[in-house]
Formats: structure tokens, sequence, C-alpha cells
């Protein structure tokens, strides 16, 4: 991602934890943007520029956990980090389970805080490259008819040419056509290379297989 300098958001009802945040991030090539709790940030920061955020998990008001179903109603598509207690390790497990990076119990230890950080600007990397390579994937799909695409589907659903033929109303000899087809139109070596472009696209999914498709499709005389 082009980005000159990730941006953290600091979330802390305390001002010393929120300004000691800001200190150490800030002097590790960091931005920072100080709130003094979920309202102010959900009114104030901007969803739209990259960030991860750092989230006490008990403050007055919205919690950390109720700012963080906040944040996904609300489209923050952000990397969350949570401050705890030490009485707060089950809200901090169920967090985690919600999608939180990491939990860092306080004092939190300057280390485990950049190594926290890290791994959340990480993540954003991924969920990137993976946006990527889905976009490309859905790019090349488009070289295919809608009954090349359908054909790949049932290929990825793990589904035999003679299933495919019978839930598409055609013959195994077509769907062996269509087959061919589809390696030669994705400039593909291997049928795996072609089913590995059919799942990033997203394709493959047996149970929207089985919602669209019907065995009493009309046959094809082929």
């Amino acid at each position: 991602m082009a980005i000159e300098r990730w941006l953290v958001h600091v979330v802390d009802d305390e001002e010393s934890i929120r300004r000691s945040l800001d200190f150490l991030l800030s002097n590790s090539g960091y931005d920072v943007m100080r709130w003094c709790g979920s309202e102010s940030f959900l009114k104030g920061a901007d969803k739209m520029t990259p960030a991860c955020a750092l989230v006490d998990i008990r403050m007055p008001g919205m919690d950390g956990l109720e700012l963080q179903q906040e944040m996904k109603r609300e489209g923050f598509n952000f990397p969350v980090i949570f401050l705890t207690g030490h009485g707060d390790v089950t809200m901090a497990v169920k967090a985690m389970q919600e999608g939180a990076v990491d939990f860092l119990q306080k004092p939190v230890d300057r280390q485990n805080v950049l190594a926290a950080v890290q791994a959340a600007f990480e993540t954003m990397r991924d969920s990137e490259e993976r946006l990527n390579r889905k976009e490309w994937a859905k790019t090349q799909l488009g070289r295919l008819t809608s009954r090349e695409q359908e054909v790949l589907d049932g290929l990825a659903c793990g589904y035999p040419n003679k299933t495919i033929a019978y839930d598409l109303g055609i013959s195994s000899r077509t769907v062996e056509v269509y087959r061919a087809n589809v390696m030669g139109k994705l400039d593909v070596h291997s049928f795996a290379d072609a089913l590995r472009i059919a799942f990033a696209a997203g394709l493959g999914s047996e149970r929207r297989w089985l919602s669209e498709h019907t065995l009493l499709a009309p046959r094809e005389n082929n």
C-alpha cells in the first residue's frame, strides 16, 4: 500500500496513557491521533484513511467491545488492538473472537506495543493483497462466457463432468469442451491453476451451486 506513514488511533479515557502511546508511536515512525473516548473517535476519525486502533477495553460510556461492534457497523475497516487490565481476560478473548488483532495488558510493554501495531498493519497488507488477487481473478473470469464460468464453478465445487452436465442440462462431452475452452482462455497449463483462479474469484461454493441449479434442467441434444 503506497503510504509513507501509517496512522494509529489511540482511544483511551486516561490522558497519561494517550500521551505515553503517542510519544512511543510518533518516535517510531507512526502518525498518531488521540481520542478520549469511543464517541469522539466515531465522530471525528476518518474511516477512509488506512489506520489501526489501540483501544482501551474499559471506558466510560461506550466501552471497547461496543466500539468494536460499532466500527464494524459504520465501516471502520481498521485492525483493533485492545488495552486491558488484569481482570479483563474474558473480555479480551471475546474481542479476539470478534476479530481483534491482539490485546495488551496494562501497563503495556514498549516492545509489545510496537510488535502488535506492526502485526496489525501486516494484516492490512495481507487483506489488500487478497483483495487485489480477487479483483485480478474476477478480471480473468471476464474472458469466459457465462456458461464457461458455470462449468468452472462446478469443477471448483469438485463435481465430475457427469454431475455438472446433468445439473446444467448439457452432455458430458459439452462439459469437456467448455473445460478446454476455460483452460485456453485463462491461459493456464494445469487444471490446478484454473482452480486457483476460480477460488480466488469466489467460485466453488457447493451451497450456492445447489441453490442456483436444478436437476430438472432441459437437456441439450449433444
